[in-house]
């Protein structure tokens, strides 16, 4: 199960908003650490995030934070994403 009432599993997040370039390099970027979830560590792919919560991603050398505005229905061509 991907989706609940209201949320998205957080590895479908990642792939979704194009962090990752698929689901399996996303899950291994959880187990591995490096993601926090609303500032706690978060290693299970199959939490659920929901539209407010926070996402700070440790990777490529970089960390990112995103705030989830909207759960995904597929992941989509990259020229669809908003502009960074």
């Amino acid at each position: 199960m991907t989706e609940g009432p209201d949320g998205l599993r957080l590895d479908n997040w990642l792939f979704f908003a194009r962090v990752f370039k698929s689901r399996a390099i996303a899950v291994e970027r959880i187990e591995g650490g490096g993601i926090r979830v609303n500032d706690q560590p978060c290693n299970k792919p199959g939490k659920l995030v929901r539209p407010g919560d926070r996402i700070v991603v440790s990777a490529f050398g970089q960390v990112r934070v995103l705030e989830i505005t909207a759960l995904g229905q597929r992941r989509g061509p990259a020229a669809e994403r908003s502009p960074r």
